[in-house]
């Protein structure tokens, strides 16, 4: 029997099964359903309940368009599934090509299983999805390409599931080719920009220095606030990551591949670093890798000040392009600060440029070079093709990470994530982080794409999402993101920091009952001068997420002032340190960081940028 005819028997057989199980289960699950139950996941239920569905099905056919492969499932490994790498379409009369004339691999490379993460499968037990007895995942309309279902082992685990394979393609072709492939794939950075990759990766190309080589530098710095999707896929597998850098290494030119992430984060430290060290001692690849650990300020996210602090200095933003000015040697200390730069000629200098990419940016390589940009296409939509991976987190029954095609809606994400509201309590809004104009609940339909969440007058970010409900104060909501954002500001542009802080301030004033018409009135003067000068977008944050949140609680606000509702005290929104079993841990230290960067019961007044100026980071692992 050949490959066609297997899986057709095992079609009919369960099929012929399932219809069983629905005549003996439907009437159970129409009399009471669980609670917001699709009919997706429902039939799931059933299906999965009666134990008649065979595995090969689910772990390679999963419910989604992109998965008509069997994936990494059993009947893939058995070898029933030989059809041949597909490789990246360039054009009508140029094609990637092995061109060292090995016979191409089967194609066991396609994504894999589509199923349930565990972190969701405690609140999918509490909604009754799942049987409390039950041991399996049942499969959710979620995408799995750069996010693993199971976390890869090793770097043997890697190979055996064809990792490598897109970096041997890379290897055998040019490098403008690479670039022209991630470019006709139309991916974006996922890292909260959304800036296209292809055109970042051909600027850096152009603007390369004949006296000093490149650097790639992979962002793992996460730090906005709701967000846990880049640690998530370097838990499940660094080595997709660190392909992906190495291909974009090939692509750009650069001697040296530096993974930059929070010495705070240390489950991903051992992780990079074993993963690293793999794969220098297996020779795959010559380009150089390491690590640079930073402090956790919010800023050592941003890209010009990453490159700060790969060159050992403090996480202040520099006022020039990234790809202007990369990594040096030089020194640390006195004189070499951001802080004491002013803005860069049209020239740019002689240094080596750095092409900075997010964790989920590069682990969409090796897929796209590996089986084309037609495929990475296949899901998404057409100025935003591809996945992305969520986060929600906030006011839901539970919190969790997945990857969903481009488009999906965000109530759809919210529902199969987060599990809905909490009970007794109705969602009003939600935020993407602490980057974007807040989204009303009225607005939860909207595709998740960069295109979409634009016209809706917000932004995708990082699409780590904090979901608020009525049993939330939007007023104290929006004081303490004001906060978050002021005290994370390094005081290099004056309005970022002293605004900021006012802002904050007439926010909490409003709650404690101690506000008037002057504070609102104080307020709006803030919001129009928090942004003047800004050398990166920390500022403007202020004035989109926080200004948004205010308007859309003017109701709230009217009430405080008027003194008919209670004072609220103060809230906490802070990066998300850990999520485990459904439930998001925030960094409860934030709540006593000052605006000098310092912990304790007093600020000293003097901004960041100018207490640390010549101070190098400093850090133990």
């Amino acid at each position: 029997m050949n490959s066609s005819d297997d899986r057709s028997s095992v079609i009919v057989s369960a099929a012929s099964k399932a219809l069983s199980a629905i005549s003996r289960l439907g009437a159970e699950y129409a009399s009471s359903p669980p609670p917001h139950a699709s009919v997706w996941s429902t039939v799931t239920e059933i299906v999965k309940r009666s134990g008649c569905l065979d595995r090969r099905i689910f772990r390679g056919w999963g419910g989604d368009s992109q998965s008509s492969d069997f994936g990494v499932g059993e009947a893939a490994q058995s070898g029933a599934e030989t059809r041949a790498v597909r490789r990246i379409t360039l054009g009508a009369d140029q094609r990637l090509d092995n061109k060292t004339g090995t016979p191409p691999q089967k194609n066991k490379c396609r994504p894999g299983p589509v199923s349930a993460a565990p972190a969701q499968v405690v609140g999918l037990r509490q909604r009754g999805f799942i049987a409390p007895e039950a041991g399996y995942f049942p499969v959710m309309p979620s995408i799995r390409r750069v996010l693993d279902l199971e976390p890869v082992a090793d770097l043997a685990d890697h190979l055996a599931r064809c990792g490598g394979d897109a970096l041997a393609v890379a290897a055998s072709n040019e490098p403008i080719d690479l670039i022209g492939a991630v470019t006709d794939a139309g991916l974006r950075g996922r890292g909260g920009a959304g800036f296209p990759t292809g055109v970042k990766w051909q600027t850096v190309t152009e603007n390369r220095s004949v006296r000093e080589p490149t650097a790639v530098i992979v962002n793992a710095a996460e730090g906005e606030p709701g967000t846990f999707k880049d640690r998530a896929i370097l838990r499940a597998n660094p080595y997709r990551v660190l392909e992906g850098a190495l291909i974009a290494a090939r692509a750009v030119g650069a001697h040296e591949v530096v993974v930059a992430l929070k010495a705070s984060f240390e489950q991903e430290r051992i992780r990079v670093q074993h993963a690293i060290d793999e794969l220098s001692a297996a020779g795959i690849d010559d380009v150089a890798m390491r690590l640079s650990v930073g402090p956790s300020a919010y800023l050592f996210g941003e890209e010009s000040a990453m490159l700060e602090v790969v060159e050992g200095r403090q996480p202040f933003p520099r006022v020039t392009p990234p790809y202007r000015r990369g990594i040096d040697e030089g020194e640390s200390g006195a004189g070499n600060s951001a802080a004491t730069v002013g803005l860069a000629g049209t020239g740019g200098t002689a240094d080596s440029p750095a092409l900075v990419n997010n964790v989920e940016t590069l682990a969409n390589v090796p897929g796209i070079i590996l089986n084309g940009p037609d495929w990475f296409r296949e899901i998404g939509t057409a100025d935003s093709p591809g996945s992305i991976v969520c986060t929600i987190s906030g006011d839901t029954e539970h919190h969790g990470v997945g990857e969903f095609a481009m488009g999906t809606p965000l109530w759809e994400i919210i529902d199969e994530l987060g599990g809905g509201p909490r009970v007794g309590q109705t969602l009003i809004a939600a935020v993407s982080g602490t980057a974007n104009s807040v989204l009303e609940a009225s607005q939860f339909t909207t595709p998740l794409t960069y295109e979409d969440m634009a016209a809706a007058g917000s932004g995708l970010g990082s699409a780590g999402f904090i979901v608020i409900d009525d049993g939330t104060d939007l007023v104290a909501f929006a004081q303490a993101v004001a906060r978050f954002l002021a005290v994370e500001s390094c005081g290099q542009c004056l309005p970022c920091k002293d605004d900021g802080i006012g802002i904050a301030r007439l926010l909490a004033d409003v709650c404690s009952a101690s506000g008037d018409e002057r504070t609102l009135a104080e307020l709006n003067r803030r919001f129009a001068t928090v942004g003047d000068g800004a050398r990166c977008g920390l500022a403007l944050q202020q004035s989109r997420c926080v200004q948004s949140l205010v308007t859309l609680g003017v109701g709230t606000v009217e009430r405080h002032l008027a003194r008919s509702i209670e004072p609220v005290g103060p809230l906490l929104v802070a990066p998300i340190v850990d999520l485990v079993d459904g439930a998001a841990t925030i960094d409860e230290m934030y709540a006593d960081k000052q605006p000098d960067w310092s912990y304790g019961a007093l600020d000293s007044g003097i901004p960041p940028a100018e207490l640390y100026i010549d101070t190098p980071v400093s850090l133990t692992v």
